[in-house]
């Protein structure tokens, strides 16, 4: 099977191609089989006041393609110039596996995919900026 499958928790909401979907109350389990849908989970959604770091600045790219808000071949440069960047900061292994891995997402017009890997790098980022705080 092809596809994006979703498995939503009870009253979890998801945006597709614009519109929002709140689940019922039990667990359910959504097989997306349209290619290129705009689909973002609402509950990993970044604010535009959370815009403030670089890596969720780049997260924040990836999800304004998939909200249908980014034209994706424009999204795409700057998606490529973001983790660009990012991977001159972020050298260890586990960083790199991630960069890796939005880079080919985003060569592959897989938004989800690319947003999924990014994401993985808040932790280690919120980590780098407490450490430098101190």
């Amino acid at each position: 099977m092809t596809g994006l499958v979703l498995k939503l928790g009870p009253q979890e909401r998801v945006l597709i191609n614009g519109a929002v979907i709140e689940n019922g109350e039990r667990r359910s389990r959504l097989a997306i089989m349209t290619p290129n849908a705009h689909i973002l989970r609402l509950r990993d959604a970044i604010h535009p006041d959370e815009v403030n770091t670089p890596v969720r600045r780049v997260c924040y790219i990836a999800q304004l393609v998939l909200s249908g808000d980014a034209e994706p071949e424009e999204a795409r440069f700057q998606l490529l110039r973001g983790i660009e960047q990012l991977s001159q900061v972020l050298t260890d292994p586990d960083s790199r596996t991630h960069l890796r891995q939005a880079t080919v997402a985003v060569v592959a017009d897989q938004p989800y995919q690319a947003l999924k890997a990014l994401r993985g790098l808040l932790p280690r980022e919120e980590r780098l900026l407490a450490a430098a705080q101190k």
